[in-house]
């Protein structure tokens, strides 16, 4: 048996008090504990130790710190419990310590997947352009079960989607690039689904999204992709020059009639 000799409080943490006893040699430091662990086993001057009751303290100062820490990551922003579990694992926390604070944070509605995931949702439909296939992707890795995740997207409706894919796609076209309308509409498709939108939202977008171009905008934009061509071809000819001219613009979105007319007015000007 060991006695507990002296209890002090920390300088630099009040709520954490270090024990000091003797274990038959003079007194020396033991350990510290948390104010609650010291209030919970009633630790006090002159009381006596077993080895079991020294482990049953530590174990329950663990769960205290990881708490703390659990505590302090959550006054963030909510959490999901698997980022609870991951970032306590990186404190280098034991699993069943782990167990035992998302058991108490659960029970005191401290985290909650179901609360977690509509809020996030909710979020992420606000305040980002992200779509309904990235929202549940991101979900997923936070560990939000399936069924959850579901339930949860359904707070992103689909007139939301629409309204949200719409302004994206004007905002995308609004820039004037250069390039036939063919390929245009080909990337703004691409942005849209790498955004998480699925191909129905998409193909209402586009419908409802003003993507037609003026003859004299795509007349502006193959002039300014020939001209590239034109001096990557410049040591060609006759007929190999026109082929791959033709070849390079095709590729790039332009009808036949609008390359055969660009060809024309280059052989004119």
């Amino acid at each position: 048996m060991a006695i507990i000799t002296k209890i002090t409080t920390q300088k630099k943490n009040t709520e954490r008090f270090n024990v000091f006893m003797d274990y038959g040699k003079g007194e020396e430091f033991a350990f510290s504990v948390d104010s609650d662990v010291l209030i919970k086993f009633q630790l006090k001057k002159g009381m006596e130790l077993d080895d079991f009751s020294f482990l049953e303290i530590q174990y329950q100062d663990d769960i205290r710190k990881a708490y703390n820490l659990a505590i302090n990551y959550l006054a963030r922003r909510m959490r999901s419990e698997r980022e609870i579990r991951d970032y306590l694992s990186k404190k280098e926390t034991d699993e069943p310590v782990i167990d035992e604070v998302i058991h108490k944070l659960t029970a005191q509605r401290y985290i909650n997947d179901e609360e977690f995931a509509l809020a996030y949702v909710r979020t992420q439909a606000n305040t980002t352009d992200k779509g309904p296939d990235v929202i549940k992707l991101e979900l997923k890795e936070k560990g939000i079960a399936e069924g959850i995740r579901i339930q949860a997207l359904g707070e992103f409706s689909l007139e939301k989607q629409i309204e949200k894919a719409v302004k994206l796609s004007g905002k995308f076209l609004q820039k004037g690039a250069k390039e036939a309308l063919k390929i245009q509409k080909q990337k703004l498709e691409q942005m849209l689904l790498r955004k998480g939108y699925s191909f129905e939202v998409i193909h209402i977008a586009l419908d409802e999204t003003e993507v037609d171009k003026a003859d004299d905008e795509e007349i502006e934009a193959i002039r300014f992709q020939g001209e590239k061509a034109d001096r990557k071809f410049s040591r060609y000819s006759g007929f190999e020059y026109k082929q791959k001219m033709k070849q390079t613009l095709y590729r790039k979105g332009f009808s036949m009639e609008l390359i055969e007319r660009f060809l024309a007015e280059k052989e004119n000007s």
